[in-house]
C-alpha cells in the first residue's frame, strides 16, 4: 500500500514538473513572439529570460537525480546550448531573427503535454 501511494505521489510531481516547465516555456514563446520587430529593451529582456530558463534546464538536466534517461539528457542539453548560444547572436545583431528560436522552443514546450 505504502509502495503505490509513493508511486502515485512521484507521477503527480513528474506532472507538475512537466506542466511548469510548459508553463515556463509558453512564457518564454510568448515573450519572443511579442519581442518580434519590437524595440531593443522588449527583445533584449525576452531573450535574456529564455536564456536563464534554459540555463535552468541544462543544470537540472546535469543533475544526479534527474532520471531522464542519459542519451535524452544529452539531446536536450545540446539543444538549450544552441538555443542559448542563438539567443546571444540575437542579442548582438537586432536584425537577426527570432523565427527559429520559436518555433524550436514551441517544439519543446508542445512536447511536454
Amino acid at each position: 500500500m505504502y509502495k503505490f501511494a509513493y508511486a502515485e505521489i512521484l507521477d503527480e510531481s513528474a506532472t507538475l514538473s512537466r506542466e511548469r516547465e510548459r508553463q515556463a516555456l509558453d512564457h518564454a514563446v510568448d515573450l519572443l513572439e511579442r519581442a518580434t520587430g519590437a524595440a531593443a529593451p522588449e527583445r533584449q529582456a525576452a531573450l535574456l529570460t529564455l536564456q536563464k530558463l534554459w540555463s535552468f534546464f541544462i543544470a537540472d538536466l546535469a543533475d544526479g537525480h534527474n532520471e531522464l534517461p542519459q542519451a535524452l539528457k544529452a539531446d536536450l542539453a545540446s539543444l538549450g546550448l544552441w538555443v542559448i548560444q542563438e539567443a546571444d547572436r540575437a542579442l548582438n545583431e537586432q536584425a537577426h531573427p527570432l523565427r527559429g528560436l520559436i518555433d524550436v522552443n514551441r517544439a519543446i514546450r508542445d512536447g511536454l503535454k
